[in-house]
């Protein structure tokens, strides 16, 4: 429920705290003091329209925000929205927040971050929920009536069920297309698959053979060169020239003159064995340099050979993948493919079999939902009736309308017919009303007079509230045509509504204004030629001198009535605890 409410700059309010209660919160003033702007701010704070005419003159942006304390159903709702888009601070409470500046441009914000606008009205549509004569009415949405009808019902358990064989139907009719979709042109795949996949087999790829094939067509390539490099190293090391002696002889002529050395000098011993190891090193090198002479190989018809493997991998890779492996797990795939179009007859009869098992099921089970919404429709009716005729709406009517669509593919029934389906069965619910006698059902979209549809609006609500998640209700002017004799019925009922919802009320009616669990008087003060809204919580003697002033001129006639309305709201409320 919405427990604070700070309003900035905002038409004719230029600064509003407001601090609130649960249940019915009633706000009453003259005509224009500000009652509706305080409601207009509230839905742009849900994400409504909002633009830069909203902006108190001379001040440069309009503000509003709300704290709202999450307690109910909707608790989880909004928690999980918030999770989602990382906004979540406290699971307890969520703060809206909507700045609109002069220039026309205006900020959203959630728990102090800046969202864009729809997200602000994803989570405003989970707390409150407007209804007035020219707002939005949710109950005027035919798309909301079988929710609402559904929870009425109560059958969410049975509505579990049919959803989880509804989801199994999806995943196997999806993997129906596919391969359906995979058979019609199973010719053109089986060729280029077939064809990729013995293309890559043959080969005969191994992982690594790449790196090793370019080593090797290097020396290949340069078998020459390598050659005389290597001998010339040789001779330099080994086998001397008539100008120079080997660089073997003279090391091993400088170890055995250190050798000597040390013998008469032992301090010199560490100095005569480095001599000696760099013989021995030295004798390894060239032993080496003769292996790898003898491995160097002139073989041009070995290096096309190596030439043109690496030239097949390189194609394959840039075909197939980025490296041999993933080569060679393409060309498996392949095979996986080929396998399933070679089997696709058997798994489509298959899938078939399950797809047929699983729409009789949902049959079964989307029938036993209709006749569960068709009996609780038809009780739904009885009491809506029974509140509008509470309401003085004695003659009018209340019924649901039941819809099927044909659908060659849709949920087989008794009569060997189909119709199409969704995740909540295959009806189509509407609600339709008969204001007057006459008249015949109609979609409630189409009822004209205001007076009606707030009298129905209440009636539903009222029949609804348990089925009804959204936690703050707000009726703007809910009184419009109606009288002081049905305002005591409409307060009473709002007040019970307002057991299970926090339920805002704009009213002119002191027979309903009594009702208030918290009343608050809305007035509009010029201050140094400035237009301002004040608005301060009553109770006691200023609530008793605000429902006389409602009944007429303040007089002990008007005092004693308005004393007397108190008197018999407190009676109604008392008998129905």
């Amino acid at each position: 429920m919405l427990t604070e409410l700070r309003i900035q700059n905002f038409a004719i309010i230029d600064k509003l705290d407001l601090k609130l209660g649960p249940g019915l919160v009633i706000l009453t003033g003259e005509t224009g003091a500000g009652k509706s702007i305080i409601l207009d701010a509230v839905e742009m704070l849900i994400g409504g329209r909002a633009d830069a005419t909203v902006v108190r003159a001379e001040s440069d942006a309009a503000y509003v925000e709300g704290v709202f304390k999450l307690q109910g159903p909707e608790k989880e709702a909004v928690n999980e929205i918030l999770k989602r888009e990382e906004l979540l601070d406290d699971p307890n409470y969520v703060t809206l927040a909507r700045e609109v500046r002069r220039e026309g441009r205006n900020v959203a914000r959630v728990n102090g971050r800046t969202v864009g606008v729809s997200l602000l009205k994803e989570i405003g549509a989970s707390l409150v929920d407007i209804h007035g004569q020219s707002e939005h009415l949710s109950l005027l949405d035919p798309r909301a009536h079988l929710g609402l009808l559904d929870r009425y019902a109560d059958i969410a358990r049975p509505l579990s069920d049919y959803r989880q064989t509804y989801h199994k139907l999806l995943t196997v009719r999806k993997e129906l297309n596919e391969i359906r979709q995979a058979q019609a042109d199973a010719d053109r795949r089986v060729e280029m698959l077939t064809f990729q996949a013995e293309e890559i087999e043959a080969a005969k790829l191994k992982p690594g053979e790449d790196v090793e094939l370019k080593k090797e067509r290097d020396r290949l390539a340069n078998a020459e060169s390598l050659a005389q490099y290597a001998q010339h190293a040789l001779e330099v090391l080994d086998e001397g020239s008539q100008e120079s002696s080997a660089a073997s002889d003279l090391v091993g002529q400088a170890a055995q003159a250190l050798a000597g050395l040390a013998k008469i000098d032992k301090a010199q011993e560490e100095l005569a064995d480095q001599a000696a190891a760099l013989e021995d090193s030295l004798a390894d090198v060239v032993r080496s340099l003769r292996d790898y002479l003898d491995e160097i190989e002139f073989n041009p018809r070995r290096l096309d050979e190596v030439e043109e493997r690496v030239n097949l991998i390189y194609n394959l890779t840039r075909k197939y993948g980025g490296s041999i492996p993933a080569v060679i797990a393409f060309g498996a795939d392949a095979r996986k493919q080929l396998k399933n179009i070679s089997n696709a007859s058997e798994r489509i009869a298959a899938l078939e079999a399950e797809e047929n098992k699983l729409l009789q099921t949902l049959s079964k089970q989307a029938v036993a939902l209709s006749e569960k919404r068709k009996s609780a429709a038809e009780k739904l009716g009885k009491a809506i009736e029974i509140e509008l005729d509470d309401l003085k709406m004695a003659a009018a009517r209340f019924d649901v309308d039941f819809q099927t669509r044909p659908d060659p593919n849709g949920i087989p029934l008794s009569d060997g017919s189909r119709v199409a389906f969704d995740q909540n069965g295959f009806d189509r619910a509407e609600f339709l009303v008969a204001p007057n006698p006459g008249e015949g059902l109609k979609p409630l979209a189409k009822i004209a007079s205001g007076g009606e549809t707030s009298r129905l609006m209440l009636a539903l609500k009222n029949i609804l509230a348990s089925a009804d998640q959204i936690p703050s209700l707000i009726f703007d002017e809910i009184d419009q045509g109606i009288g002081g004799r049905v305002g005591l019925v409409v307060g009473f009922k709002l007040w019970h509504l307002g057991r299970n919802h926090q339920v805002f009320c704009v009213t002119h009616l002191p027979q309903l204004a009594a009702f208030g669990d918290e009343h608050y008087q809305v007035q509009k003060l010029i201050q140094g030629n400035r237009t301002l809204t004040r608005v301060e919580r009553l109770s006691g003697e200023p609530q008793l001198l605000e429902l006389s002033q409602m009944l007429g001129e303040v007089g002990e006639g008007t005092l004693r009535s308005a004393h007397e309305l108190m008197q018999v709201a407190r009676q109604m409320v008392k008998s129905a605890k």
